[in-house]
């Protein structure tokens, strides 16, 4: 995953929160989409101190044809914590630039909550939206994002019970295999998520599952 190239069908941009509550919800969002026959791409895919975080962003906008949106954790969960905005203002980049840019209007998204109708109480503008809700349940977050894939036209795609299936495989083999070559916890726990979109690529060319 590198910088520039050309706008590509199979990239689909993903905006999630980055932290280790949701980590059980992003590796699972990651194998379907790479399961499903497409490209993540995500602000943390690539880290350099010197670019700006919304000039990626948009860049990465730019150079994708589909996206997924989160906007579970936009609500605070203890007193005195604030909102979480930056997955709604991702969002409002990725609207913008429908809008504005020529053929952009034949993007499609897919965007997500934590439960149904939550989204309306902080974002009205939303209303009449077709929003996907996951319940913090990662193998609901698999069903939805494999059905949205079928359901932009893409008929090829493994069953969500399939891709679920397929995921609990290769992550018991992922911790066993890496702990073999000298991972240990610590290690997985951090690894770099571009790191870890190989490994599923890996796994899934040798074992022909897409």
């Amino acid at each position: 995953m590198s910088r520039g190239g050309k706008k590509s069908p199979t990239n689909v941009f993903i905006n999630c929160p980055f932290d280790d509550d949701y980590i059980p919800l992003l590796r699972p969002l990651l194998f379907t989409v790479v399961c499903a026959g497409y490209d993540p791409r995500i602000a943390s895919e690539r880290f350099d101190s010197g670019e700006a975080r919304i000039s990626k962003i948009v860049e990465l906008i730019s150079k994708s044809s589909l996206s997924i949106h989160d906007l579970s954790r936009i609500k605070a969960q203890e007193k005195d914590e604030v909102f979480r905005l930056n997955m709604p203002f991702e969002l409002g980049l990725d609207m913008g630039y429908r809008l504005s840019k020529r053929g952009a209007a034949k993007r499609c998204c897919l965007i997500l909550e934590k439960e149904p109708y939550t989204y309306q109480q902080a974002l009205s503008d939303l209303s009449g939206s077709d929003i996907k809700s996951h319940n913090n349940d990662p193998e609901n977050l698999v069903l939805e994002v494999r059905n949205w894939f079928v359901q932009t036209g893409d008929k090829n795609i493994p069953s969500g019970t399939q891709i679920w299936s397929f995921f609990n495989e290769f992550m018991a083999d992922f911790y066993q295999d890496r702990q073999r070559e000298g991972f240990r916890e610590k290690d997985l726990e951090m690894m770099p998520v571009a790191e870890f979109i190989n490994f599923i690529r890996r796994w899934l060319h040798e074992r022909s599952c897409r």
